[in-house]
């Protein structure tokens, strides 16, 4: 095997890996630990490395993440919705929300990085297998690395999950304005997949505002919407149609 530093394919430019996976693919602890004499690789954080001299950006944080989990690791949600241009207003340059079944690493916000990574599990949201039949997530090859992004379908109702504790109903309403060009057909088997009953209340409640060509398309009573009152702002007016309180501004 190549030395650590002199294989792209273990550690390419400007992404990281930890020990614990470079011990999987075969290397040996005395090589990372000799490179780490020698000043040819530099820990990022306890049990994490990466080659010396190349600044660390998100994208090759969630490169190596693509690289080094089993499971799905992607940008969805806000972040997702920003990177396809569909919630510019909403302050994103510090936090990038990143969607994965499995915890985040110990590790990842000890990086030293501009932005902050934030984790959500997906376990309460989304069904896996029904999730991977949405075929919803693309790859995106830049410098850095390839990493994974989830289309405005699937962040859309990954946002209406974090209404109100993390996204305001006023920022969930004016992002699905902006909605114009979902696809009906992707929706619908995400809102089969989608275990998250609130978000799919609240989806249907803001496409019932706005009236998308795609609207027509979907119909509620074809979604496991649950049953029984759901409280979204304390104190609003009740919406008889989804069962849920809104705030009074919405209430017309």
């Amino acid at each position: 095997m190549l030395p650590i530093t002199e294989n792209t394919e273990l550690l390419p430019y400007g992404q990281l890996a930890t020990r614990q996976w470079l011990l999987a693919q075969g290397v040996e602890v005395y090589q990372i630990d000799n490179a780490l004499k020698a000043k040819r690789l530099e820990s990022l954080a306890r049990g994490v490395v990466a080659r010396p001299g190349v600044p660390l950006e998100w994208q090759g944080v969630l490169a190596s993440l693509y690289r080094m989990f089993e499971c799905p690791v992607y940008v969805g949600g806000s972040s997702a919705l920003a990177q396809h241009g569909l919630a510019h207003y909403i302050q994103l340059q510090t936090v990038i929300d990143i969607y994965a079944s499995q915890p985040a690493p110990s590790w990842l916000n000890k990086l030293s990085c501009s932005l902050e990574f934030r984790w959500h599990t997906t376990g309460q949201i989304w069904d896996a297998e029904k999730l991977h039949a949405a075929n919803s997530l693309k790859s995106v090859s830049l410098h850095q690395g390839c990493w994974l992004l989830a289309s405005p379908e699937q962040a859309y109702l990954e946002l209406l999950s974090k209404v109100p504790s993390v996204v305001s109903f006023e920022q969930a309403d004016n992002i699905m304005q902006s909605l114009v060009n979902l696809s009906p057909r992707r929706l619908d088997v995400l809102l089969h997949a989608c275990k998250h009953v609130l978000a799919k209340r609240l989806f249907f409640f803001f496409a019932d505002r706005y009236q998308h060509a795609w609207r027509n398309k979907l119909q509620p009573k074809s979604y496991d919407l649950g049953a029984g009152k759901r409280s979204v702002i304390k104190g609003g007016s009740f919406n008889k149609a989804y069962q849920i309180t809104v705030p009074e501004a919405f209430s017309g």
